[in-house]
């Protein structure tokens, strides 16, 4: 199984992921995850490793699953959106797997969810979903999604929009935002989305890097209808009121 817990708080997590929790023998996640759900997971068996190790987690997965136990293969938010599911599927189908082993791909809240019901409702239309981090997608192939979502006028979702190491890629994207929408397009961003540590800033493009931004923080930029009303954003799906 491959369940998705949401953004880490127990209580954004699905009845469906948590049966699929305690029916498990072998938990497999990555250490801030498993962190996240350890009082739901007390006696069971953990293999847990740390970032950039995904691989060798779903390596472990499919070998404990191979062996005959319950396996589940934590991933936050929606392991179907930049999570494990595409990998654990990948890895069996290299091997050949993909037939014998069963496998059950459970949903769970992902950030642009999480985050977006945190600022009102930003993504009442069309929107799409980035991730700024190159590590894995060549930054060429990243900036061509983001000119053609800015200028079909998209909301935009930013994923991974910079780190200690990275913090370049934001400044590109809201430069690129800011070709084709207004400065004072409203901006959302929130960090550590539904956790006991929240940060939520509402803002325009003008001055969204005033803000704290980081690998834990979720940005949305808006549409040309998208507004800022009471402390909310909004983006209009069309109604006529």
């Amino acid at each position: 199984m491959v369940i998705g817990t949401g953004p880490g708080a127990t209580a954004d997590l699905s009845a469906r992921a948590l049966e699929a929790l305690q029916s498990a023998d072998v938990i497999v996640g990555y250490k801030t995850y498993i962190d996240l759900i350890k009082d739901l997971i007390q006696d069971r068996k953990v293999i847990s490793t740390g970032m950039t190790r995904e691989k060798e987690r779903c390596a472990a997965a499919i070998e404990q699953a191979a062996a005959g136990h319950r396996v589940a293969v934590v991933s936050s938010g929606d392991p179907g959106v930049y999570g494990m599911a595409g990998l654990i599927l990948e890895m069996l189908e290299a091997r050949d797997q993909l037939k014998t082993t069963p496998v059950k791909i459970i949903p769970g809240i992902t950030s642009a969810t999480a985050s977006a019901a945190r600022l009102g409702a930003p993504l009442m239309h069309d929107f799409a979903v980035i991730s700024l981090s190159d590590l894995l997608t060549p930054w060429e192939t990243i900036e061509k999604r983001l000119v053609a979502a800015a200028r079909a006028d998209f909301v935009i979702v930013l994923y991974n929009p910079a780190s200690k190491k990275r913090d370049w890629q934001i400044k590109k994207a809201r430069e690129i935002c800011l070709y084709y929408k207004a400065p004072t397009t409203p901006v959302g961003i929130v960090k550590n989305a539904a956790r006991e540590d929240e940060e939520i800033y509402i803002t325009d493009l003008s001055g969204m890097l005033d803000y704290p931004i980081d690998m834990l923080t979720t940005v949305i930029v808006g549409n040309r209808s998208t507004r800022r009303v009471e402390g909310f954003i909004i983006t209009p799906r069309g109604y006529v009121l």
